[in-house]
């Protein structure tokens, strides 16, 4: 990434919490977020979704900036962004771009969606939702996965796999990305 100034600079490591809907991807990130910040982490979101409801208690973006505590939290969907104005004649831009522009000073972001994008990715499952994982062994992309999160006692794939209602869940993923990203 190049700033204004001409000088380099990195971007920030990112790793993505993917699913399907209604599979917990939030509450996954929420906690991600809260542990890494207490682990003094400079932690900064980016959720991809469509039409929001900007931080009012109880929706996604509030409980991760207010549950969470994650620093800065951009909105960002295919329609608008949150950082107040209008993509423009481009179009949505990546989500590396969203990253360099909004929030390139953290330490560590973590996103919510964007499962296309070529970053690390914790997947969220829950049968009860939908039948099938996004993950599949044999397909593309499946080195970026770094876990998956369910609450499937029998699920069998070469990744780690979490239990969802694990008390330390939080804490586990937390060790996972700092070792894999940090």
């Amino acid at each position: 990434m190049t700033t204004n100034l001409g000088e380099e600079t990195a971007r920030p490591p990112i790793v993505s919490v993917i699913g399907l809907k209604d599979s917990g991807k939030t509450s996954v990130a929420v906690g991600l977020v809260a542990a890494l910040e207490r682990r003094g982490r400079r932690v900064m979101v980016v959720k991809h979704g469509h039409g929001f409801d900007v931080d009012t208690p109880g929706t996604d973006s509030w409980r991760l900036r207010h549950e969470g505590g994650a620093r800065r939290v951009v909105l960002a969907g295919p329609e608008d962004l949150v950082v107040m104005g209008e993509w423009g004649p481009g179009g949505e831009p990546t989500l590396e771009e969203i990253v360099d522009r909004f929030v390139s000073d953290a330490e560590i972001v973590v996103v919510e969606g964007y499962k296309k994008a070529a970053v690390p990715k914790i997947e969220v499952h829950r049968p009860a939702a939908h039948s099938e994982p996004l993950y599949r062994a044999d397909g593309k992309g499946t080195e970026l996965y770094l876990a998956l999160v369910t609450d499937a006692v029998d699920l069998q794939v070469p990744i780690p796999v979490l239990d969802l209602n694990a008390p330390d869940l939080s804490e586990r993923l937390a060790d996972l990305v700092e070792g894999a990203l940090l």
